[in-house]
């Protein structure tokens, strides 16, 4: 008796959609040349083991291309058949930020051309559809807000003091690790945190990092935009309305009490469970924001954690390499 074939596993990729400007303002990408398939393309590549497609697409492009990048909105998800199988492909739109391509063992050339002339150049029909995303002019490239809710913090009532002087737990000190190994990708240039003690202790791994102040921001927090929604949300309209939002971006710690109720006077729906419109913020959890109220392109970040379809083994240490921030 003859057994069907088991199917191929899924091959989990990631890539990046790199833009510049010309001085004259033309919109530019880069493409890649493979010798060992003799294409151009986007530059991308396989997730390594325990590898977040995030922590893979910055790698990949950093390996093929040497280019420093500050990581924008996620772009488009592909998905084809490779000769080992189906694959899948996770894209992220990067502003190229610095650094000289070199030669290596998988890209010969790397060449800048506008968006008409890629369109006409790169090989595959899968990655002129991450081309068409990145000509997008409807929302951002960039993000302008990472709004994140503070890390684990052990349970209310087993804390005896003032409960904004409740501290991360040994779960949520990870995560703030976590946060500060990848958040510099997206090129921070200011940190801001509710009062409480768990919101702050959250986002000081990153702020160390990046070398920056952790500002206050009272109407962020749980009690503040109880008290004048209004306010907060103001806070919000003004992040996100910066008149240079490919300068950086901004970074607040908040509260699960505060960022759904944010999330839903912006305009952002959820849909990722059945009748569900409630935004999630799990604790440690990312919303990458950019556009304007009613116009706005968010991106949901549950966590950094490994791709379930990543090859198992141990987990990569290196997110590649980010642009400088001042």
């Amino acid at each position: 008796m003859s057994t069907l074939p088991e199917p191929a596993p899924l091959i989990p990729a990631a890539g990046g959609a790199l833009w510049r400007r010309r001085p004259d303002g033309t919109l530019e990408t880069a493409l890649v040349h493979r010798p060992k398939y003799d294409d151009w393309s986007l530059p991308k590549g396989k997730l390594d083991p325990g590898e977040h497609p995030l922590l893979a697409a910055v790698r990949e492009v950093d390996e093929e291309t040497g280019l420093r990048t500050v990581v924008g909105r996620r772009s488009v998800q592909t998905r084809y058949e490779h000769r080992q199988g189906p694959k899948r492909v996770d894209y992220w739109v990067m502003r190229a930020a610095g650094g000289d391509f070199v030669p290596n063992d998988e890209v010969d050339e790397l060449r800048w051309l506008s968006l008409p002339d890629a369109d006409r150049l790169v090989s595959h029909d899968h990655d002129r559809a991450v081309l068409h995303d990145l000509a997008r002019t409807d929302v951002p490239r960039m993000p302008q807000l990472l709004l994140v809710r503070h890390a684990s913090a052990g349970e209310r009532g087993d804390w005896d003091g003032p409960d904004d002087e409740r501290p991360l737990d040994r779960r949520g000190r990870g995560q703030a690790a976590a946060l500060a190994a990848v958040l510099p990708a997206f090129g921070p240039v200011r940190v801001l945190a509710a009062p409480p003690v768990r919101c702050r202790e959250t986002v000081t791994p990153l702020a160390e990092e990046l070398g920056l102040p952790v500002g206050e921001v009272p109407e962020l927090g749980e009690d503040g935009f109880e008290a004048d929604p209004e306010a907060g949300l103001a806070v919000v309209e003004r992040l996100l309305t910066t008149d240079a939002p490919d300068d950086g971006v901004t970074v607040v710690c908040s509260q699960g009490g505060a960022i759904p109720s944010v999330l839903l006077s912006l305009g952002v729906r959820w849909h990722g469970t059945a009748g569900a419109l409630w935004p999630p913020a799990a604790k440690g959890s990312v919303w990458a924001l950019s556009g304007r109220p009613g116009a706005l392109a968010a991106d949901y970040y549950r966590d950094f954690t490994a791709d379930p379809a990543a090859p198992s083994g141990r987990a990569t240490g290196t997110a590649g390499r980010v642009a400088a921030t001042s």
